[in-house]
C-alpha cells in the first residue's frame, strides 16, 4: 500500500544538515545523543496529511509512494524547505525599543515581537538588527524517514457515501 496525496501518514524522522549535524528528530534518544533534547517536548512519530502543506514541500513530496515500514533518506534543497533568506525580513529598530521593555539585546538571542519571532542579528550603539527569516532558510536539509502507519484517504463513492 503506497502513500498517496490525501493519506494520513505517521512517520519517525531525523533531520540533519549536509554536514551530518542533527537539528531535529522524533526520537528522544537521538535528541539526547545530539544534545538537542527539549524536556517540554513530547517525542514520537509525527502524523501528517500528505499533500496539503502541513510540512515542508520537499518532505511532503518524498512521502508519496513510500510504503509501511519503509525507510528513506531524502535531501531537500532550500527552495523545497524553508526558502532562501529574504533581505526584506531583516530590519533595524532603535535599541530603546528593548530598554523600554527591560530587555538587554544580545546577538544570537531570539525575541518575540508583535510581528513574530526574530533573531537578533546585530547589536549596534543605537540600533538592533532583527532577522525574521526562518532559522533554516537557505539550508539544504537531509531527512531520514521511517513510515510507521498509513491511513488511506476516504474516497467519495458515486452514490455520495464515504468508503474507507
Amino acid at each position: 500500500m503506497k502513500i498517496e496525496t490525501g493519506d494520513f501518514v505517521v512517520f519517525h524522522y531525523v533531520g540533519k544538515f549536509e554536514n551530518g549535524e542533527v537539528f531535529d528528530t522524533s526520537y528522544e534518544d537521538i535528541a539526547k545523543e545530539n544534545e538537542i533534547y527539549v524536556e517540554e517536548r513530547e517525542y514520537g512519530p509525527l502524523g501528517v496529511n500528505v499533500g496539503v502543506g502541513e510540512i515542508i514541500p520537499g518532505l511532503d513530496e518524498a512521502l508519496v509512494g513510500m510504503e509501511l515500514g519503509e525507510k528513506k533518506t531524502v535531501t531537500i534543497p532550500p527552495e523545497k524547505a524553508y526558502g532562501m533568506p529574504n533581505p526584506e525580513l531583516v530590519i533595524e529598530v532603535a535599541k530603546t525599543e528593548f530598554s523600554n521593555v527591560g530587555i538587554e539585546p544580545i546577538e544570537g538571542m531570539y525575541v518575540m515581537t508583535d510581528s513574530g519571532i526574530a533573531k537578533i542579528a546585530k547589536v549596534g550603539e543605537e540600533n538592533v538588527t532583527l532577522d525574521f527569516n526562518h532559522p533554516l532558510a537557505g539550508k539544504t536539509l537531509v531527512f531520514e524517514v521511517e513510515i510507521v502507519d498509513i491511513q488511506k484517504a476516504k474516497e467519495e463513492a458515486s452514490d455520495g457515501e464515504v468508503e474507507a
